[in-house]
């Protein structure tokens, strides 16, 4: 079986304040808190799920709770930059007076790859994006209307994410011949004298479904801290594709996590070649397991592994108020 990949799954980043992370992620971008829950890997930090109306696999973006988390000192071997899909140039505009009037950082509109997009930050100094997406690849998720973001304006999922190395063949190398991923071109640094922008996809392409890898050998290594990116997830189209991957990874040489039940999705963690962390992850079963549609991520929700050691957990877990 020819093994590919249906794009963008999921990103997951470091905040070191929740409360803050939500009201910017909810109150400013008016997405949707999709799923309250813990760090499976530290049960005693919360993470936090904020994805489209329904938390459609390639629409959530997380972060893991980590309070003591210091700055990010940006550099290669790192996720850079992730962006966010909108449906027009009228929804751009729209942000930049919505930007401007709550006073969130961004740049000047910009052509990348014949896409007008917007780089902008939260109060950490997460390096987002918005990026003008015609539809014309993976579809468009669905718009939360629980905000004040009108549903025409609102973010509709994932865009390309991306990674910032120190040599881009090792990790285009991988992206093509391990993970399936096609080079569909390149456009322009905005460093001088630094290579172009190299960009690869996947399955039904767009936005959705893109890579993109600037190559900078004048960066140091990347410090992580709060605002910075853990790990990019590329979606599995079924169960037993996932299972092929974890076998084709370890043929290859790779070493993985093995398959990691997350409950909301199955997982499998690796490593490529200049230290960045992909995961795997199955669309299925979603985040309606455990939890009605209704009230998603109203509620601490515990995988059915963790359920038993609830109380446990709820003692350790500082407090969390969170704007409604």
């Amino acid at each position: 079986m020819s093994l590919h990949l249906a794009g963008i799954h999921h990103v997951s980043a470091i905040t070191a304040n929740a409360e803050k992370n939500h009201h910017f992620f909810t109150k400013i971008l008016g997405m949707r808190l999709v799923k309250k829950t813990v760090n499976q890997d530290n049960t005693s930090s919360y993470h936090l799920f904020y994805a489209d109306a329904v938390g459609t696999p390639g629409s959530d973006m997380t972060y893991f709770d980590i309070p003591m988390a210091g700055p990010t000192s940006p550099g290669v071997s790192s996720i850079s930059n992730t962006s966010f899909r909108i449906k027009s140039e009228e929804a751009l505009q729209y942000w930049i007076k919505r930007f401007d009037e709550l006073e969130v950082e961004h740049g000047e509109t910009l052509d990348r790859f014949g896409r007008q997009t917007l780089t902008f930050q939260d109060f950490e100094g997460s390096r987002l994006m918005l990026v003008v997406d015609d539809g014309k690849g993976v579809p468009y998720g669905e718009a939360w209307v629980g905000s004040d973001v009108p549903a025409e304006f609102a973010i509709v999922g994932l865009g390309p994410v991306t990674l910032t190395v120190h040599k881009e063949a090792p990790t285009g190398t991988v992206l093509t011949q391990v993970l399936g991923f096609e080079k569909a071109g390149s456009y322009s640094s905005l460093v001088p004298n630094m290579p172009d922008i190299t960009v690869y996809t996947t399955g039904e392409g767009g936005p959705g479904a893109e890579v993109h890898i600037e190559e900078r050998s004048d960066l140091p290594r990347e410090r992580p801290g709060r605002g910075s990116v853990h790990h990019v997830a590329f979606r599995v189209n079924t169960y037993e594709e996932y299972d092929l991957w974890e076998g084709k990874l370890r043929e290859l040489g790779f070493q993985t996590s093995g398959k990691v039940d997350r409950f909301y999705f199955r997982s499998i963690y690796f490593r490529e070649p200049n230290g960045i962390l992909y995961e795997l992850a199955t669309d299925e079963p979603g985040f309606t397991s455990d939890e009605p549609l209704e009230t998603l991520g109203e509620e601490l929700a515990l995988p059915p592994f963790l359920e038993p050691h609830r109380e446990k957990i709820e003692t350790k877990l500082r407090p969390l108020t969170l704007m409604e």
